[in-house]
């Protein structure tokens, strides 16, 4: 009797093509991602358009794959990633095209009224779509090649996949970081960004070989975009899922103000060059840190009971945010001798919600498809990025709302030294922002938890 094991058999070459690309295109996007509302409030766009417009670009990236998706299926992974990177290089090209060639100038400090023109406006609302639109087409052609030569070892292929996004995500953060330091200048953020969207290009280009065997190509089923729309119809209608997408957003509007709010808070209060790229980086170390630690012990948790348990967590994340406030030295007293108090605990604060997105986003899906009506498990997954989509686009004009009306009621000016000038914030209006992004999460995760148990009780 031969004992010897079976080899797995190796990955081939397009899985590995796949993760570079990805890891990539998450540099680019991160290397930007924690500036952008900074970018274009000292671009001259004012207090709400920033973060209103970094809204549309999550919501166009997490929305869009439903239908970037089908037409990737009908041109082929291939062409839909030559033709996403492209659009990523021409719309990070657009964000730094104002400062670069339009004779734009980076104000010191975030204005709080439009002083820029459509010369200005009309290229970055450009390059908000463009980086949408090929962002979305990234997604659904990675993961589907991944999915299509995981070799019967989907488990372990996802997860690497999903340790490269973070890998990617971190190298973004961490070169961004280094080029705009060494050149002192903001928008060499958009370069970097267009480098590694030029990487993934080339790879696509000259390694990425998508081959598939004929008869499993011709047993795929194909659906057009209108199929795609009724399809989207037939999901809206079933009021469960409905109900569950709203609940479940909530999680996605705290999520988003790391790169709304946190931002503008530690740009107007609390020092004058932080390194937002570095301070958000805490996101991905921790989830590349404990993600297998989380999954050995809590992954048998419940979904929903495992989702409602990372909402608190990112919920509280935000409540953390008071030391600093009520601290003897306040906000910019130094904290370890490194960085000022209050940017040590939005480091805090980004990498609690890290935790929550390991309990919560891991779950969404398995939830997702216990919601759906038996048969169509795959047409509702499709649209489990919806509450993403509708958090991020809600979370931007919402989340500037909060810092310019109420956590800033009643701050005054503080000239520093150099002639510039930051923000002393009111303690109990600041304290009143943190306070209601707080009671938003735990309202969410209550929420969800008042959903399950509805559906407990009123089964399909």
């Amino acid at each position: 009797m031969d004992t010897t094991a079976t080899k797995p058999a190796p990955f081939p070459r397009p899985y590995w093509t796949a993760n570079v690309i990805e890891l990539f295109e998450r540099a680019a996007y991160y290397s930007m991602a924690s500036f952008v509302v900074i970018y274009l409030g000292q671009l001259g766009l004012g207090n709400y358009w920033p973060s209103t417009l970094n809204s549309v670009l999550w919501f166009l990236v997490y929305f869009l794959p439903v239908l970037s998706g089908t037409i990737a299926d009908q041109i082929g992974f291939r062409k839909g990633l030559l033709l996403a990177t492209l659009l990523l290089i021409a719309g990070y090209f657009l964000m730094g095209f104002p400062v670069w060639f339009g004779g734009q100038k980076l104000a010191s400090e975030v204005a709080p009224e439009v002083t820029a023109g459509a010369g200005t406006l009309l290229p970055v609302m450009l390059a908000i779509v463009l980086i949408g639109i090929g962002g979305s087409f990234v997604k659904p052609c990675i993961a589907g090649s991944v999915q299509r030569f995981h070799m019967g070892r989907a488990t372990l292929a996802f997860a690497i996949f999903y340790m490269v996004i973070n890998i990617g995500s971190i190298a973004g953060r961490v070169t961004a970081f280094f080029v705009r330091t060494q050149l002192h200048k903001l928008q060499a953020i958009f370069a970097v960004a267009m480098g590694a969207s030029a990487m993934a290009f080339l790879v696509v280009l000259f390694f990425y070989r998508p081959s598939r065997p004929q008869a499993a190509e011709a047993a795929r089923p194909r659906r057009s975009v209108k199929e795609i729309l009724l399809g989207m119809v037939r999901v809206l209608r079933s009021g469960r899922f409905v109900m569950f997408l709203l609940v479940s957003s909530g999680f996605f509007f705290i999520y988003n103000q790391v790169y709304n709010v946190l931002p503008l808070y530690v740009k107007q209060t609390v020092e004058l060059s932080p390194a937002m790229d570095i301070y958000t980086m805490a996101n991905p170390i921790v989830i590349v840190c404990f993600q297998l630690l989380i999954t050995r012990f809590f992954g048998k948790l419940p979904p929903i009971k495992s989702i409602v348990v990372g909402t608190v967590i990112i919920g509280l994340s935000m409540v953390i945010n008071l030391v600093p406030v009520f601290a003897a030295g306040g906000v910019r007293s130094e904290a370890l001798g490194i960085l000022p108090l209050g940017s040590l605990f939005i480091v805090l604060t980004v990498a609690m919600i890290a935790f929550g997105e390991l309990f919560a986003s891991s779950r969404l899906y398995e939830y997702i498809g216990s919601l759906a009506p038996k048969g169509q498990e795959g047409l509702f997954l499709g649209y489990a990025n919806l509450p993403m989509a509708i958090g991020s686009l809600v979370g931007g004009p919402v989340g500037a709302w909060l810092f310019n009306e109420v956590m800033c009621r009643g701050a005054r000016k503080v000239m520093l030294a150099d002639g510039k000038w930051l923000l002393d914030l009111e303690p109990r209006a600041a304290a009143t922002g943190w306070i209601i992004l707080t009671a938003f999460g735990l309202l969410s995760a209550a929420s969800l938890y008042a959903y399950n148990a509805w559906l407990k009780k009123h089964p399909a």
